[in-house]
């Protein structure tokens, strides 16, 4: 089932968050990243992102953070989906194609249809899923060098 994170979730949401930077090569994030980013999911601000769960039988198996942001090409805004992570127990087995399927259906309900994201180009598994999701863009992202 897919539903809103709750205040609740908050250590079940943690382990799978840590797996999510892990997966990125960020093993060594602060407890005060983890409690800026629970607090921005919860606050309920315009603007600020939104974040489900994909639950089993009271366990977490996933989750997606997204936030609808203006764009000048677009009057009704776009949908950005940042983060998109599943435990391994429950990769391939539905629970990825349910959170975005779920991030569309909140897009749609907004009048937003536009949604988006990254991944890492080595990251094979995923792109597989994302190839039937989604159309692949052809632009490439540059980063500011700091």
């Amino acid at each position: 089932m897919i539903r809103p994170l709750h205040h609740e979730d908050r250590a079940g949401w943690e382990a799978l968050y840590r797996g999510y930077q892990a997966f990125y090569g960020f093993h060594d994030r602060k407890p005060e990243f983890y409690d800026r980013a629970f607090e921005r999911l919860m606050s309920g601000r315009a603007g600020d992102f939104h974040g489900l769960v994909a639950e089993d039988e009271g366990q977490l198996l996933g989750l997606v953070h997204y936030v609808f942001h203006p764009n000048l090409w677009r009057d009704e805004g776009v949908c950005y989906l940042q983060d998109l992570f599943a435990a391994p127990e429950a990769r391939g087995k539905g629970v990825g194609r349910a959170l975005i399927g779920a991030v569309y259906d909140a897009a749609d309900a907004a009048g937003v249809p536009n949604v988006y994201w990254l991944t890492a180009e080595d990251n094979y598994p995923g792109r597989m899923l994302y190839d039937r999701v989604a159309v692949k863009s052809p632009f490439i992202r540059y980063n500011r060098k700091l």
